[in-house]
C-alpha cells in the first residue's frame, strides 16, 4: 500500500524526541495528534510543567492528548477516530497492542542504540558507561515485548573518546530525526523490508538509578571515566566529600598514581587540579558540585573549598 502523505500520531515525551516530531512537521507530513505525558510537577519549585514534546507541539500547533491510562478502552477510541495512516513513537510508555494496531500502516520506534544491542530505558548511557566506541539509532516494528519487533532503519555513529551521556544524547537526538523521516517514506511508499532482530545478540539497558552513579575507587580509572562521562549529566556520578556528597560529572584519566596509596585518597592538589588514585590509575576530576552547591570547574570549586593532600573521598 503506497500513502504519499500519511497522517501521523506522534507519541513522545522528553527532549530527545522534540527533534523528531519538528522534522516531521518541516517535512509536510501531517501530525494529527501527539500523545505526550500528562502534565507533573517538576523541579525543586514543584511546579506544574508540561514536557517537553508538549511545548514542541503547541508551538506547532498540533492537537495534544495526555492519557493517563494507555489501555482505556476510550482513549483508543480516540485515537482511532483520528484515522491515522501511521504511529510514530519516540521516548514514551509501553503501549499496549490495542493501540500500536491501529494505524494501517503501523507503528514504529525510534530507539537510541544499534538493536538487539541495549534493550531497555538507558541505551545512551550504558554505551557510554561500557566504554564503547560506536552506537547508532534504530527504527523498529512495534511489538508486545519491549524493544524486540523488526528493524526497519539503523544509522551508525561513533562514540568521541571524551563524549559524556548528554553529549551523545543531543547527537543521537537530531540523527534519530533523520531516520525517522526516512522510515516514514520508506513505510509510506512500500520500500522498507523489516528485518527480525537476532535475539541471541540481545544486550540489556535497564533504568539506571542514584545507586548507579556511587563509585567504586577500587576500579580501574578508566572504568570510572567511562562512568563518570555515561552518567553525565543524569543520574550522576558520585562520591562522598566529608558527610556531603559530591557529584562527578567531568574527569580524566591521568598517568600519574602515587604507590602505596589507598584508592580514594586525594593524591595530586593545586589551584587547578585534585587527582585522585583509583585501584589502577588516578583520575583528575574537572567538573563537580558538592550538595548544596551549584555545578562547577574544578578550579572554581577548590578556591572555595579546603581539600587537603591525602583526604580519603567516598565511603
Amino acid at each position: 500500500m503506497i500513502v504519499e502523505r500519511p497522517r501521523i500520531i506522534f507519541m513522545g515525551t522528553p527532549d530527545f524526541a522534540v527533534p523528531s516530531v519538528r522534522a516531521l512537521v518541516e517535512a509536510g507530513y501531517p501530525v494529527v495528534s501527539v500523545v505526550t505525558a500528562p502534565d507533573k510537577p517538576r523541579g525543586r519549585g514543584q511546579q506544574v510543567s508540561f514536557t517537553a514534546v508538549k511545548e514542541e507541539a503547541l508551538r506547532l500547533s498540533i492537537p495534544v492528548l495526555q492519557p493517563d491510562l494507555l489501555k482505556d478502552p476510550s482513549f483508543a477510541a480516540t485515537l482511532e477516530a483520528l484515522s491515522a495512516d501511521l504511529m510514530v513513537v519516540v521516548a514514551f510508555r509501553i503501549l499496549p497492542p490495542s493501540v500500536f494496531t491501529l494505524p494501517r500502516l503501523g507503528a514504529f520506534n525510534l530507539h537510541a542504540s544499534l538493536l538487539p544491542r541495549y534493550r531497555g530505558a538507558a541505551p545512551i548511557q550504558w554505551a557510554v558507561i561500557n566504554g564503547d566506541t560506536e552506537t547508532g539509532v534504530t527504527t523498529f516494528l512495534l511489538q508486545q515485548k519491549v524493544d524486540t519487533g523488526s528493524v526497519l532503519l539503523q544509522e551508525r555513529s561513533p562514540i568521541g573518546p571524551h563524549e559524556t551521556a548528554g553529549d551523545l544524547h543531543d547527537r543521537l537526538a537530531l540523527i534519530g530525526a533523520e531516520v525517522v523521516i526516512r522510515t516514514v517514506r520508506g513505510l509510506a511508499d512500500g520500500t522498507l523490508t523489516p528485518r527480525a532482530q537476532d535475539d541471541t545478540l540481545a544486550t540489556a539497558a535497564p533504568k539506571l538509578f542514584k545507586e548507579d552513579g556511587r563509585l567504586d575507587w577500587n576500579r580501574p580509572a578508566t572504568a570510572l571515566y567511562n562512568r563518570i562521562r555515561g552518567l553525565s549529566p543524569i543520574p550522576t556520578a558520585w562520591t562522598m566529600l566529608g558527610e556531603h556528597v559530591w557529584k562527578i560529572y567531568r574527569s580524566r584519566v591521568v598517568e600519574v598514581s602515587a604507590t602505596g596509596a589507598i584508592p580514594g585518597t586525594v593524591i595530586g592538589l593545586d589551584r587547578a587540579s585534585c587527582i585522585i588514585q583509583t585501584g589502577e590509575g588516578a583520575l583528575a576530576l574537572e567538573e563537580v558540585m558538592l550538595e548544596g552547591r551549584k555545578r562547577m570547574g574544578i578550579e572554581e570549586f577548590l578556591r572555595g573549598y579546603r581539600i587537603a593532600l591525602g583526604t580519603k573521598v567516598g565511603p
